[in-house]
């Protein structure tokens, strides 16, 4: 039963209970559920074309975000999903996931009001499986021939210690030119931290095939520009320079959906961006984007990562 704080509303098709409202979920500036469930409302519509047929996993904080605060992943639909939110098993080296795929506004309405403040996402699509049983099997080793298939390439990049948003930016800019020279549309993604992601749809692919080309990557760059790429996966070792996670796109990985928010201190949001964005980076302020940022920023460039959603994308170049 609904509380008398609680709200009920209605999205598209759906009607949902909005509860506890006033709970502040970022403590440093007061930022509030409510704030939160506003922000994705008015998102959702951007959103969904890079979550939808995408199972996702969710990192909530029901309590807020802080040292003190408990947040969690969850895989899984919790107790309580309505029978409305598409649900889809996936067989994973963990067993069987029963997870949930926001294919609409008011699902993603529904996770913002279980504070599931980041919302992530793999890099293939659930309609490019062939499922057997009705379960999706991830490739573990070996492909198979009914896996689901990737649609897009991510090079995520990870700064050592003592490296700044500055230095991933200039790290962007050159992986972006290596994805051009080999066919392909780089888009770049703020984390929402000091990391950058770039992007780049390409027609379906293996999984593998998409973690063997930047896994290449990683080694070029690190054979080319030693001083500031490391191919080492170890923390220490990639102190003072960028790592290339190239396990991003392994089928069992997700990373942060664009326009998803993030559970930093500030509310923060994992943010597209243009080019000359990131060439004239020169501080650790100039890519960080609240909830209102982003809003504005859409109504004014539209979707800066709508190049993800070409219709024809290119092939994945075959690597050496």
């Amino acid at each position: 039963m609904a509380s008398t704080d609680d709200i009920v509303t209605r999205v598209g098709e759906r009607t949902l209970t909005l509860t506890n409202l006033d709970k502040v979920l970022y403590p440093s500036v007061g930022f509030t559920k409510a704030e939160v469930i506003d922000y994705y409302v008015r998102v959702a519509p951007v959103m969904l074309p890079y979550i939808r047929d995408r199972v996702m996993t969710r990192l909530r904080f029901p309590d807020g975000v802080g040292p003190d605060r408990s947040p969690f992943y969850e895989k899984n639909a919790p107790m309580g999903t309505p029978e409305w939110v598409r649900r889809v098993k996936v067989n994973t080296s963990d067993g069987i996931i029963d997870y949930l795929v926001a294919d609409d506004e008011a699902t993603v309405v529904w996770l913002a009001n279980l504070a599931a403040l980041e919302m992530h996402v793999p890099q293939w699509t659930v309609s490019s499986a062939t499922p057997a049983d009705e379960i999706v099997s991830l490739p573990e080793r070996e492909p198979h021939s009914g896996e689901p298939l990737a649609d897009r390439v991510v090079v995520d990049l990870d700064p050592g210690a003592g490296m700044t948003i500055v230095d991933s930016a200039r790290a962007a800019l050159i992986v972006a030119a290596k994805l051009a020279e080999d066919g392909m549309i780089p888009i770049a993604q703020t984390s929402g931290s000091k990391g950058i992601q770039v992007y780049a749809a390409i027609a379906p692919t293996r999984s593998k095939s998409t973690w063997s080309y930047v896994k290449q990557l990683n080694g070029s760059l690190h054979k080319a520009q030693p001083d500031f790429f490391v191919a080492a996966v170890s923390v220490q070792q990639r102190a003072g320079r960028i790592y290339v996670d190239y396990n991003q796109n392994l089928a069992a990985r997700n990373t942060i959906a664009p326009y998803s928010m993030r559970g930093r201190e500030l509310p923060a949001v994992a943010t597209p961006v243009t080019w000359d964005e990131l060439g004239n980076v020169s501080g650790p302020d100039d890519l960080r984007f609240s909830p209102e940022d982003v809003l504005a920023r859409v109504a004014d460039y539209g979707d800066l990562a709508a190049d993800l959603l070409a219709s024809r994308p290119p092939r994945l170049p075959d690597i050496a």
